[in-house]
């Protein structure tokens, strides 16, 4: 991934009411969602938000119902209007474009997956997939050949001249992946796109989706309220609540570090073993360390730990990719990592 990053969003701000404007001049930065509410009628649903995306990762926005982040996804594309702030894609900031540069960068460089899968069921699936490329005004053939191999990357192949009436639900939501992903985006915006499925068919669609990360590299922001979601898709994880970002962070510091008693709720049940890494718990290589124990990779989370150390391996050397040696993992140390210490 790159250094730069692909998205920086800087003091968002969107209050909903006939005064947004106003009321955000005049408002009290301390003051409380509810507090606005009772005061001016009017609704702070995303409150002071500023983060970076790296170019090629995947980035999640947590909380539950209510807590703004489906409207801060909605304003990084300004199908929402911010009532303040700034949002830059690739060194523009999307707030101060025009609706020439706004339709350009909504049909070439970004596009959304929704909860609901907005599918037109008198086109068939083939005709879906190519609806954002015919948008763009390219020609029939053009389009159905990439949008055939859109389908074929997501596992549709197959089914180009089925209606989505023939499709169950996960099939559908490939679809509509499928039609984000026909445009060649740089950046994919996803607001729920799997909450709607039945918990086996969401898991399946999870991997779906890391696994297409791993062949098209895209930028991606992810919005959920379930935890357990976010904590395996995520590169990144921003937590939300009351429109207001509580703690940002990776999986591993979400867990191990959480920034108060909101974020402590949503971890003190999370199987670490499934989220915490090598990385996470090694302590750091010294000289004095042999260069001859076993090695495992950073990524290598702690469930797969369990076993090496339990069969008699005292220590773990942690490699990169280059099988550079970063530091060390032995059974106290992962023993106590898994009970919360």
């Amino acid at each position: 991934m790159d250094a730069a990053p692909a998205i920086s969003v800087r003091h968002v701000w969107k209050i909903f009411g006939p005064r947004a404007a106003l009321i955000r001049n005049d408002l009290d930065p301390a003051a409380s969602k509810a507090d606005v509410l009772a005061q001016t009628g009017h609704v702070v649903a995303v409150k002071d938000a500023s983060f970076d995306v790296r170019r090629g990762e995947i980035f999640v926005i947590m909380g539950l119902s209510g807590s703004g982040k489906s409207t801060l996804v909605r304003c990084i594309s300004r199908l929402i209007e911010p009532t303040s702030g700034e949002v830059w894609v690739d060194g523009a900031d999307v707030c101060r474009m025009d609706d020439a540069q706004l339709r350009a960068l909504r049909r070439h460089k970004m596009s959304m997956v929704f909860q609901h899968f907005g599918l037109f069921p008198h086109r068939r699936i083939i005709d879906n997939v190519a609806y954002g490329l015919e948008i763009q005004g390219i020609k029939r053939a053009d389009r159905l050949e990439k949008a055939a191999q859109v389908l074929q990357l997501v596992g549709l192949k197959g089914w180009e001249n089925h209606y989505p009436g023939n499709l169950s639900g996960g099939m559908q939501q490939r679809v509509g992946l499928a039609r984000a992903l026909a445009v060649d985006p740089d950046y994919l915006l996803c607001d729920e796109p799997f909450s709607a499925l039945d918990p086996l068919i969401r898991r399946e669609m999870q991997d779906e989706l890391l696994n297409l990360q791993k062949m098209v590299q895209k930028t991606i922001v992810f919005i959920t309220h379930d935890f357990l979601e976010a904590l395996k898709i995520g590169n990144h994880i921003c937590i939300m609540k009351d429109g207001a970002f509580v703690q940002v962070g990776t999986p591993a510091q979400i867990v191990t570090q959480p920034a108060d008693d909101y974020v402590r709720e949503f971890v003190k049940d999370v199987p670490r073993a499934r989220v915490l890494t090598a990385a996470a718990i090694m302590r750091p290589a010294t000289a004095a360390d042999p260069a001859d124990a076993p090695a495992v990779r950073a990524d290598t989370r702690l469930d797969a730990l369990i076993p090496l150390t339990a069969a008699g391996l005292g220590r773990l050397r942690v490699v990169d990719e280059n099988e550079q040696t970063l530091g060390w993992v032995d059974r106290p140390g992962l023993m106590s990592a898994l009970a919360g210490a």
